[in-house]
């Protein structure tokens, strides 16, 4: 008999930093006393959420994740915030609304109940208590103590402007994270500051359109883009809206689907509107009210009106997308004016082969070729080889992350000029960051599906390329 199907257990998109520690496991291990059984998924998410370094700090001070609704994203909540009870932390736990707080608070004194710990109506003064706890259960207020040696607090709060200021925690955890507001993360991000070993949680699922929350959002895009600081991120996402109906989506995105959550229920949620049942169920980040890294209007100003004089031999770059659908070719040339000149060569389906590379190298006259792109690469090498072209530079990851830095910075230093090709505007302005490496290196990917990142890619090569050349000397003889 085949074993049931399950959902995806690992995120689709993640960042987490490197440990080799975590408090991961004593926090399951509290969860199982409560009769409830961690499924793999969760296990893996409280490992990263309490991963420790060298010093016994957490490794990450901020993390976040995103998951559809009805999959236990709250039990990871309650179980961070049992273990820290047990372990003496001050926790705040906020929420959107004064129902959602209150349901936490109870849901928690649930797994204190269920472990075997005793609520104390008021706890007696000098006397020693043991698995013991108070609640206090004043709607919008509500406050768990454990009274035993050692034990921590968990207040619960509806968040506003004002929330949190002139208190001190530990752990601060921000649910329905979609909603969390620019003016509530100035009052509340100063809490934890006071805490020896900090961290802060943030849950949810991502932004409807109506949502009024932008730091969650912004934290995704910051953290995925490697531009965090001790952060980590996980979520279970479509990266493009998907066919409700597509069952293999359901399993991607849905952890807990085969477990607390069934085909048949995800089914009677689907009634039409497509794109809700995308970001609520299918965990889609839309798209369209991002920002791109590099924007129309800075891309603009560095357009020339006639072709500039030009001074030495093309730098070239060639991109083999991330997709493997499409190679980009680009050249980049230095200015009479010290500027870098970039512009796309072609870019064209791989499928088409490699002879339209080797016809313009053949003619080009050219200093260095720049190939990236592992689905790629190696047969242009090979067939370059073949044709007795020299041999192209076959970027490290150091060399890539390194490229695309100084690309950016090429931007906002004013060092490059283009032509204004109408294809390359369309690439430039609608790309985002995504992390390379673990030490905040980056490179671009598209907002957009019907954009090709190659094209983009290909310009950083050049550019790079061109920017780290040194001019050959003529040797003076003097006598």
């Amino acid at each position: 008999m085949a074993e049931p199907r399950i959902g995806r257990q690992t995120p689709t998109q993640s960042v987490v930093l490197p440990y080799f520690e975590t408090k991961g496991q004593e926090a399951v291990d509290l969860y199982n006393q409560t009769g409830r059984i961690a499924q793999e998924w969760q296990e893996l998410l409280m490992s990263d959420i309490l991963a420790v370094n060298e010093d016994g700090l957490w490794t990450h001070t901020k993390f976040g994740y995103s998951v559809s609704r009805r999959n236990g994203k709250n039990e990871i909540v309650a179980t961070r915030e049992l273990y820290g009870l047990v372990n003496g932390e001050r926790i705040l736990h906020t929420a959107h609304r004064t129902t959602t707080s209150s349901a936490a608070s109870k849901r928690l004194a649930k797994f204190l109940d269920d472990s075997g710990y005793t609520k104390i109506e008021r706890a007696k003064s000098g006397e020693v208590y043991q698995k013991s706890y108070t609640y206090s259960k004043q709607f919008g207020l509500e406050r768990i103590t454990l009274l035993d040696e050692g034990g921590g607090t968990c207040d619960f709060r509806t968040r506003s402007s004002k929330g949190g200021l002139g208190e001190g925690f530990d752990l601060l955890v921000i649910d329905e994270a979609q909603e969390y507001t620019d003016d509530q993360e100035s009052a509340l991000k100063y809490v934890v500051s006071d805490s020896q070993n900090p961290q802060t949680i943030m849950c949810g699922t991502p932004p409807t359109t109506v949502s009024s929350g932008t730091v969650f959002t912004k934290y995704r895009n910051k953290t995925l883009a490697g531009g965090g600081s001790n952060a980590g991120w996980a979520e279970w996402s479509v990266d493009k809206q998907t066919d409700p109906y597509d069952r293999g989506a359901w399993y991607e995105t849905n952890p807990s689907l085969g477990t607390i959550l069934t085909e048949r229920k995800i089914l009677d949620e689907i009634t039409g509107d497509d794109l809700d049942f995308n970001i609520q169920r299918l965990g889609l980040w839309l798209k369209y009210n991002q920002k791109s890294a590099i924007s129309k209007t800075e891309w603009a100003t560095l357009k020339a009106e006639v072709l500039p004089d030009l001074s030495g031999p093309l730098f070239v770059g060639v991109k083999y997308g991330h997709d493997g659908n499409h190679a980009a070719v680009s050249i980049a040339v230095k200015t009479k004016k010290g500027k870098i000149f970039v512009e796309t060569v072609d870019c064209k389906e791989v499928k088409s082969g490699n002879q339209w590379i080797i016809e313009f190298l053949k003619k080009a006259k050219w200093s260095k070729v720049v190939v990236d792109g592992a689905n790629g690469q190696q047969l242009l090498a090979d067939d370059m080889k073949e044709y007795k072209i020299k041999k192209p530079v076959l970027p490290t990851v150091k060399e890539i992350i390194l490229a695309n830095s100084s690309f950016e910075q090429g931007i906002f230093q004013a060092n490059i000029v283009h032509m204004g090709q109408p294809s390359v505007e369309q690439c430039v302005s609608n790309c985002e960051k995504r992390a390379i490496g673990s030490n905040g290196g980056f490179g671009y990917k598209s907002l957009r599906d019907d954009v090709e990142i190659a094209i983009l890619d290909s310009l950083v090569l050049a550019y790079w390329a061109c920017s780290t050349s040194k001019e050959k000397k003529k040797q003076r003889v003097s006598y």
